[in-house]
């Protein structure tokens, strides 16, 4: 199916066709190259690593162990088989599946060719004492970069190098839509970059593709997986490590390519050398199942953003953080399990213990409660916040949120 290519205001050729509760953090979550060890503290608004479950059409769910890139990076067993579910042995189980029978091919390394318009994405999770790694492809010759949301998910500072040229900028989220797993930076400074190819045109099934990126978080010459298009039109769920967060990712790409950890928000490319789709899940141990965004809807998605588009599922720039982690269950409130050291909460006298029971004059009676709420504000608003002492008795204080990591 061909599809028109028109341009937009910034220049890139488009195809046409808040505050989280822990301790499991803001989804939708993918893996990331944690190059560094995690911290204990998720602070209401963090991120987290995954387990994908493939629906299929009978049905029937497929559940398929580890995930994509970008790629946790503690444990020394390797990129993908060290990242499933605690005790699991990887590779699927249950349902009926979808998934890909022949073997994927093995993993190269980029051509030349396949290197234009690719970065290297690495971000410091500063409230999870951690750092991260994934992939992302440039939009337009300033600076703008299309990614995975879960690349830049909790992330405190961000760092971009350009794999062709080796420079290496600074960035800021333009914004995010945690939803569909898609977000858009810019680097700080840049000009005179080259952009990615994209394809017009949408793939099918059968055909040949590379998975390009940044696989393991190591940086240089990227990863090159061969292999072809199993499915189209695929659903995902996605959950954490422990199966919570689950999310829903609908009309993806499947293929046997090898995509790694590290790989996330990469280069899908067809055999022409354009960009079909932006890699975005795989299975962890057994026969691989490769997931990527189709490329039109990801850069329908990016000019949202740029356009400012701001509403439930499409986020600007950094969100309002108020400093608290909270217990996920309960029905009376949300009840305060840590305060960040220096944050908006404790400067309000919110100590762990404390029950938040309204935010702005709305009552807050469960941690969803408290994540709706505080998306409704802006980093440097004023709010209200409510909330019942571990004495019994009611407390209020006006607080000025701060920016968030991403989310």
């Amino acid at each position: 199916m061909q599809a028109q290519q028109t341009t937009g205001t910034s220049g890139y050729a488009v195809p046409t066709s808040p505050e989280q509760q822990v301790p499991a953090p803001r989804p939708p979550h993918r893996r990331r190259a944690v190059v560094g060890a995690m911290g204990a503290l998720g602070v209401l608004g963090i991120a987290a690593g995954a387990v994908v479950g493939v629906q299929t059409a009978g049905g029937g769910t497929t559940t398929v162990v580890g995930q994509a890139s970008p790629a946790l990076q503690p444990a020394a067993t390797g990129w993908r088989g060290g990242f499933g579910d605690p005790g699991s042995s990887g590779g699927f189980s249950g349902g009926s599946g979808t998934g890909s029978t022949g073997s994927a091919a093995a993993t190269g390394t980029a051509t030349a060719t396949q290197e234009i318009g690719v970065v290297d994405i690495n971000t410091v999770l500063g409230y999870q004492n951690g750092e991260a790694a994934g992939t992302g492809m440039v939009l337009t010759s300033s600076g703008e970069i299309l990614t995975n949301n879960h690349v830049v998910d909790g992330a405190t500072k961000i760092t971009v190098t350009v794999v062709k040229t080796g420079a290496t900028y600074s960035a800021t989220v333009v914004g995010t839509d945690p939803t569909d797993d898609v977000a858009v930076i810019q680097l700080s400074g840049a000009s005179g970059l080259q952009t990615a190819h994209l394809s017009s045109s949408a793939v099918q099934v059968g055909d040949a593709v590379t998975a390009v990126g940044n696989a393991g978080g190591t940086g240089g010459t990227p990863s090159a997986a061969a292999g072809q298009v199993v499915a189209l039109g695929q659903s995902i769920t996605a959950t954490d490590e422990s199966g919570a967060n689950a999310e829903q990712l609908t009309g993806l790409i499947e293929t046997d390519a090898d995509v790694q950890a590290g790989d996330s928000g990469g280069p899908l490319f067809d055999s022409s050398g354009a960009v079909v789709g932006m890699d975005t899940a795989a299975s962890s141990g057994g026969q691989v199942q490769g997931y990527a965004i189709p490329i039109a809807k990801a850069v329908s998605l990016a000019k949202q953003i740029e356009s400012g588009t701001d509403d439930a599922t499409i986020h600007q720039g950094l969100p309002a953080f108020l400093g608290v982690s909270v217990n996920p269950s309960g029905t009376d409130g949300a009840a305060i399990a840590g305060v960040l050291s220096g944050g908006p909460a404790e400067g309000a006298g919110l100590a762990a213990g404390d029950v938040i029971t309204a935010v702005g004059g709305t009552a807050v009676g469960s941690a969803d409660d408290l994540t709706t709420a505080l998306q409704g504000y802006q980093p440097g608003q004023r709010v209200t916040i409510t909330w019942t002492g571990t004495d019994g008795a009611s407390h209020s204080a006006s607080v000025t949120l701060v920016a968030g990591p991403a989310d």
